[in-house]
């Protein structure tokens, strides 16, 4: 009797170490799969596993190859709000059920993306309405958008970890990334679609973890720096979160991405920063083979860097030089950034308010560039060229939409320097669609600076009522 009972044990323990067809973890019910691009399903089994899948009444048949790893490729699908179930069958079944389509983005980057919906302990509220943080938690659950949570985890993964695909809920929300969650739910509400969200940050990051070793050692820029088995760049471990957080997620379809971080790398004033950017976009882009997917960001706000209480003292034109940089990675193809200079109430508070703001102007740029929603001013004012005419510098911008508005009695945060390079407060003045700018101590003018100090929260918009890039003129 022992014997049998032993040989039923052993029975046991070889069928469950059979291997099951399995999915990667950003397959799962209550998924949203990207409208408009191939849908790419892959997972593992057994070698030579007959593997069929199911999806919307098309199937796909394949063969696990001697690793055990497989993949299919669905045409690409319309969006739609009714749901479906999605079958993997092979030795085993899945079913992934409430499935919809419409529109995936990823969103990334540090503590200012991370941060939730719920209120963090210590919060103040916005000095200026209410806060749609706290009222869009007292809401019943909206099935129009889904989200998906990456869970924090550092080095070689060959999974994300998460709770996965969750329809949005007061209890889903919660711990959800606040400016992605209103990014996304402005792109619902105007393209009235699904709308899938991964949420993917780690709070105090830099941006070298986001970008793998390999993107390093292949850049002309920072190659040097990885030879000899390196893997640090400037002090931080290259690829240490893109491993685990983000490289898992593809092949999977989706839109785009959006960015909210530099906080961490303007601690040390890194001047590379831009290049930084572009080989993390470039790095994304062709993990998801498709070099064209759009990437949107936030122009870090006004903080006061310079009373820090850490290694380094910074000056207070670190911010607006680092602002400058940032800018200039608009530069980068299908890029853009969102300003929020005056979504500021506390100045000693690196979190400012408003992150229903932040997430609405974001949403403004692919609403223009990739839905092809026409009339929407998706930036405020930004600085095209100069014209010095006696003792006046006339500036002239561009993306003005409607024109050109001051939210107070004069202009403020405006600089003016002559052949000297020191600069002194300006009047300046709204003239149309220019901006006249002046100083009475400055009678041969040379060059013009706006919102150049950390503190810098300047009055100065379009009347859609985004505000103006900071800059200086040289």
């Amino acid at each position: 009797m022992k014997k049998i009972l032993f040989s039923f044990i052993l029975a046991g323990i070889a069928f469950s170490t059979q291997a099951k067809v399995t999915l990667p973890h950003v397959f799962g019910s209550n998924m949203v799969l990207q409208q408009g691009k191939p849908v790419v399903v892959w997972g593992h089994a057994d070698p030579q596993e007959k593997i069929e899948v199911r999806l919307k009444g098309l199937i796909r048949k394949t063969v696990a190859d001697q690793k055990g790893a497989w993949r299919v490729t669905f045409t690409a699908q319309k969006a739609s709000f009714d749901a479906f179930t999605m079958e993997v069958k092979g030795d085993n079944t899945i079913l992934l059920k409430n499935v919809v389509v419409g529109e995936v983005w990823l969103c990334s980057g540090q503590s200012n993306m991370e941060y939730t919906m719920q209120l963090h302990k210590g919060y103040k509220k916005p000095a200026v309405g209410v806060d749609r943080a706290e009222e869009e938690l007292r809401q019943p659950g909206n099935p129009k958008i889904r989200l998906f949570l990456v869970a924090k985890k550092k080095g070689q993964q060959d999974d994300v970890e998460t709770k996965g695909w969750e329809v949005a809920d007061p209890n889903s929300l919660a711990q959800f990334s606040a400016p992605g969650y209103f990014f996304g739910k402005t792109l619902q509400q105007q393209l009235n679609v699904p709308v899938g969200l991964i949420s993917s940050s780690w709070g105090g990051s830099r941006i070298e973890p986001w970008t793998p070793l390999e993107a390093y050692q292949n850049s002309s820029t920072f190659k040097q720096e990885t030879r000899n088995g390196e893997t640090n760049i400037e002090h931080a471990v290259a690829g240490e979160m893109y491993e685990a957080m983000i490289r898992p997620l593809a092949p999977f379809a989706m839109k785009g991405f959006i960015w909210y971080q530099g906080e961490s790398n303007l601690m040390f004033e890194d001047a590379r920063y831009y290049a930084k950017q572009k080989l993390l976009i470039d790095t994304w882009r062709k993990n998801w083979k498709d070099k064209n997917m759009p990437f949107y960001y936030v122009q870090i706000a006004p903080y006061y860097y310079s009373k820090r209480k850490d290694k380094t003292q910074h000056h207070v034109e670190a911010l607006p030089w680092f602002w400058e940089i940032q800018t200039k990675c608009m530069n980068i193809k299908n890029s853009g950034m969102a300003v929020v200079t005056d979504l500021v109430d506390d100045l000693s508070d690196i979190h400012p308010s408003y992150k229903w703001e932040v997430g609405r102007r974001l949403a403004l740029w692919p609403l223009a560039f990739d839905y092809g929603q026409k009339n929407i001013v998706f930036s405020g004012p930004q600085y095209k060229s100069k014209k010095i005419v006696g003792n006046n510098v006339i500036l002239n911008f561009k993306h003005v939409g409607s024109g050109l508005q001051c939210k107070g009695d004069q202009l403020t945060w405006f600089e003016v320097a002559g052949a000297d390079g020191k600069f002194v407060p300006a009047e300046a003045k709204i003239e149309g669609d220019h901006v006249v700018v002046s100083a009475a101590s400055v009678r041969s003018p040379k060059q013009v600076r706006f919102g150049w100090h950390e503190t810098a929260r300047p009055n100065f918009f379009n009347k859609e009522g985004l505000p103006t890039l900071p800059f200086r003129t040289e």
